[in-house]
């Protein structure tokens, strides 16, 4: 059997070695540095900034901490070149990996001929089956002026030379949060324009509404249900000019983050000639993340069904055990995703509203990090959690967590979400003291 996967991101590099590890001969076809937009644009590069700026907000707090005497400063050049140093380090790992016998990697950019002809330069390659794991690229407003030179993409920011006085972040999303939290704590004055009444308008509204609430103490200026109408420069200017409740307002900002979601990556695999169908959300799929062509499979970002590097290698193992037709217990419908802003935030399964809609009655269970010991001690008490029970079958459904360390906890509640667990055997989970996530076990004791 040989498998030929597109892609050599998250969700390609990833089933590569999976298959290779099975036996499984592989042609791995990529067009730009292994790892995908996560390790090289995305996941990695930001969380290096986030690093950096935590480190920028506990110097400026540890007086508090009875820490006197310090002097530091600040020099972004550095901080650029730690996230590369970073993302090279990350990258040549990936690609050690990679060398393994059973995988060919081929370098450049892969088009369909016909549904079993994969062409990359002059070679043609044909495989037993296929996988496109291609990902996507950054989404942009079709307004006026989005293609102004200050006008910035996720990845285009990541090396700005200098830290700009002013950001207007267009988008109140994961991505648009992230870095709006980052360059504030880098001493930017940010702007966040996003068109939905709320920020993340996908995660539970309590959780957005704590976050906006948060944020805006820190100085970040948040203004939702706002159109953006057009981008106009002005020297070294630029002005967004936007409609909130019926008036149009303006921001003026150094640069302009565009940060309104990402798109499918498919415009240049010619799908039409495989025969694989797609929309504008990316390439449809089944279950087993096969497409309008059983024996051609699309996994993460190009499918539209959860842009996250965990949902890709995930998918990419579901593509790979039906190929080998091989039965497994993975669950994608509770997939964890969290927002690495300061402090974070994350959720797993279902939030408060999807229950209401879905007509599930629930209880929703509450703590507080203020009441959290470890967090007291951290000085970092801002955020709580909350916990979705069903009534009738007493089953956790949905965790939603605003607070330091997020990220972590809430794979704690993944883990017990995906084996069906019920809250009386939560309550018996027992919990070190002192920690954070205690406040999972204060919560489901309410």
């Amino acid at each position: 059997m040989k498998i030929l996967i597109i892609g050599a991101g998250p969700g390609g590099y990833e089933t590569a070695l999976a298959a290779a590890g099975r036996g499984v001969e592989v042609v791995l076809v990529e067009s730009g540095p292994v790892g995908g937009t996560c390790l090289n644009e995305g996941c990695i590069p930001t969380k290096s900034f986030c690093r950096s700026a935590q480190l920028l907000e506990q110097m400026g707090e540890a007086e508090s901490f009875g820490v006197t005497g310090l002097s530091y400063g600040f020099d972004f050049a550095k901080v650029v070149a730690r996230k590369n140093d970073v993302v090279e380090q990350l990258r040549g790992g990936v690609e050690s990996l990679l060398s393994h016998k059973l995988i060919t990697l081929v370098r450049g950019k892969a088009s369909f001929k016909d549904p079993h002809t994969v062409v990359v330069g002059e070679e043609e390659y044909t495989a037993d089956h296929i996988i496109v794991a291609t990902g996507s690229v950054s989404a942009s407003l079709p307004v006026p002026g989005n293609d102004l030179p200050g006008v910035l993409t996720s990845r285009e920011i990541l090396d700005v030379e200098r830290v700009p006085d002013r950001l207007c972040v267009i988008g109140g999303g994961v991505i648009g949060l992230e870095f709006a939290s980052v360059f504030n704590s880098f001493s930017s004055e940010v702007t966040v324009l996003e068109y939905c009444k709320e920020i993340l308008p996908r995660f539970d509204s309590d959780l957005s509404k704590r976050l906006k609430q948060s944020l805006g103490k820190k100085g970040i200026t948040i203004s939702t249900q706002s159109q953006v109408l057009s981008i106009e420069q002005d020297g070294e200017e630029y002005r967004v000019n936007f409609l909130r409740k019926g008036k149009q307002e303006t921001v003026v900002a150094d640069k302009v983050l565009m940060a309104v979601g990402r798109k499918a990556n498919v415009d240049s695999l010619n799908l039409a000639a495989a025969g694989v169908e797609f929309t504008p959300k990316g390439i449809a799929v089944n279950d087993f993340m096969q497409t309008s062509q059983p024996h051609i499979y699309a996994v993460g970002d190009v499918n539209g069904k959860m842009m996250l590097a965990h949902a890709a290698i995930f998918q990419g193992l579901v593509a790979l055990d039906h190929i080998m037709g091989l039965k497994n217990s993975i669950d994608l419908s509770v997939m964890p995703a969290a927002v690495f802003t300061s402090p974070e935030a994350a959720s797993v399964g279902m939030t408060e509203d999807e229950c209401k809609e879905a007509g599930v009655k629930v209880r929703c269970l509450k703590s507080f990090f203020r009441a959290n010991g470890k967090a007291v001690t951290m000085g970092e008490t801002d955020g709580f959690c909350k916990v979705v029970v069903e009534e009738e079958t007493s089953l956790v459904l949905g965790c939603h967590l605003f607070g330091p360390h997020s990220s972590d906890i809430i794979q704690e509640a993944c883990a017990l979400i995906s084996r069906k667990t019920t809250l009386e055997q939560f309550r018996s989970i027992i919990h070190t003291h002192p920690t954070l996530t205690e406040v999972l076990q204060s919560a489901v004791h309410q």
